[in-house]
């Protein structure tokens, strides 16, 4: 391997924080060079963010179709045609990454196919498709993260499954056992659930969604009841067999129970594997993150951090943002981020949207801190579109009124939390959500019904309501 190149700047990896990164980077009149091993888009595109909202958005139709005759609307017998559902999944995620070749080329950014691994802090070896020495007076890692596996019970990917070895399931199983309450296995619930599989949720902790605090666990451990899914909290997976025709799941209690599948959903660890990490001077922290300055700056001048690898946010948009500050840094160009108003959200049925401090959180914070809770039950929209599962609440500080944070759970969740974290990093306040004229009628209005709660000048809801 004799060839060299030289660019301005390195990006390793090409997930939703490297290709923004590289694309920022070029903008800025920069040379860039973009590594990937895998297909571009990395976790996100290929098996994470977007082949799950498609499979999901199957769900959503069919849920509507279920619902028809509410609407006085006739329909014939429905029938789920997994297999389809799968192939359509896998054409989305084509079509979007053909995109996204296109939209690197266009930046005039150079892909490299092939494993990174430092030489020293300005030079990679790349091995794979394309083999070649690489020089670049900065780095930016964007390697992101991989599913967990418990060494107990490794996945082996025909029935222990994790969440990328599950979507490429082809047949609906009857029954499936998620280890795991989070995020992540709570969409995949969701997701069987809707379709008629036999759904048992395996959590260590007292409850499901425990990372989002426990108005939200609450509220959806109740709605996961009604469509029939088992909850069992503080509990621990001793070990899964795979018996060839279903799995055999035994608890740390002792006790068993079989299942078609088993999907381990205990979170995500960071990956830096083979990227001689040491030879760039850098030095892991105890779970494999990279920890970075307000910067994405590492301990090493000119070697950059962003998305999972970090081991803060591990969220798309928080990566693609950490990129767009990391790639202007390496540029010369001076930026800072700031996560106060990271909105996170959770793909179930129904949606929920979070974004800032929960009302526990700002009162350890040292807050005085109120709420206002709109239900969607009292919104027009909602009864009219026969959305009304959920609310919308506002936390704030009640000496000066500034929006602290807020979560929606319900009807177009996903896209509502955008007012909230455009609120709470502009730091305004609930009179500048009541001042502001909201469209009638809309599942918005919600956020404005909420703020007058907050502010105890209640229009569409009774005075002196129980807050919950």
């Amino acid at each position: 391997m004799s060839e060299r190149k030289t660019h301005d700047i390195a990006v390793i990896g090409s997930g939703p924080g490297g290709y923004v990164a590289a694309i920022k980077a070029a903008q800025l009149g920069k040379s860039v060079a973009l590594i990937e091993k895998g297909a571009l888009g990395g976790t996100c595109l290929n098996v994470g963010c977007i082949p799950t909202k498609t499979l999901l958005a199957n769900t959503a139709v069919l849920r509507q179709i279920r619902h028809a005759a509410d609407f006085g609307i006739d329909v014939g017998p429905v029938a789920i045609h997994y297999n389809k559902m799968k192939a359509r999944k896998d054409q989305v995620v084509s079509k979007i990454r053909t995109g996204l070749e296109g939209l690197i080329k266009s930046n005039k950014i150079t892909v490299y196919r092939g494993a990174a691994q430092f030489e020293s802090p300005r030079e990679l070896k790349i091995v794979g498709q394309d083999n070649l020495y690489l020089h670049a007076d900065q780095m930016i890692i964007a390697t992101g993260s991989v599913p967990f596996d418990i060494k107990a019970f490794p996945c082996d990917h025909h029935r222990i499954l994790n969440s990328t070895s599950v979507l490429e399931l082809t047949e609906l199983p009857k029954s499936i056992a998620i280890v795991g309450g989070g995020y992540i296995g709570c969409e995949f619930a969701s997701l069987f659930a809707e379709l008629g599989v036999k759904v048992t949720i395996l959590e260590a902790l007292p409850t499901i969604l425990m990372a989002q605090g426990p108005t939200v666990s609450t509220f959806m451990t109740k709605a996961y009841s009604t469509r029939g899914v088992e909850i069992r909290t503080n509990v621990a997976v001793q070990n899964i067999e795979n018996k060839k025709t279903h799995v055999h799941i035994t608890l740390a209690s002792g006790e068993t129970l079989d299942a078609d599948y088993a999907l381990v959903a205990v979170g995500r660890k960071v990956y830096t594997e083979g990227l001689m990490l040491e030879k760039a001077g850098l030095m892991p922290g105890e779970k494999g993150a990279l920890a970075v300055n307000d910067k994405m700056e590492t301990d090493v001048p000119g070697i950059y951090a962003i998305g999972d690898v970090t081991g803060k946010w591990m969220l798309a948009h928080v990566a693609s943002h950490q990129g767009i500050v990391a790639a202007s840094n390496a540029a010369g160009h001076p930026m800072k981020v700031h996560y106060e108003a990271v909105p996170a959200v959770v793909f179930t049925s129904p949606e929920i949207a979070t974004v800032g401090l929960t009302l526990e959180q700002a009162q350890a914070a040292g807050y005085t801190a109120i709420q206002g809770t709109f239900p969607f039950q009292a919104l027009g929209k909602a009864q009219a579109a026969l959305e009304t599962e959920g609310f919308a609440q506002v936390i704030s500080d009640k000496k000066t009124g500034q929006i602290l944070g807020a979560i929606v759970i319900g009807h177009e969740a996903s896209n509502l939390i955008a007012e909230m974290a455009l609120a709470i990093q502009n730091e305004l306040t609930l009179e500048s959500v009541i001042e502001t004229i909201h469209a009638h009628p809309t599942i918005a209005e919600a956020w404005h019904e909420a703020a007058a709660i907050a502010n105890e000048t209640p229009i569409n809801f009774p005075p002196r309501m129980k807050r919950p």
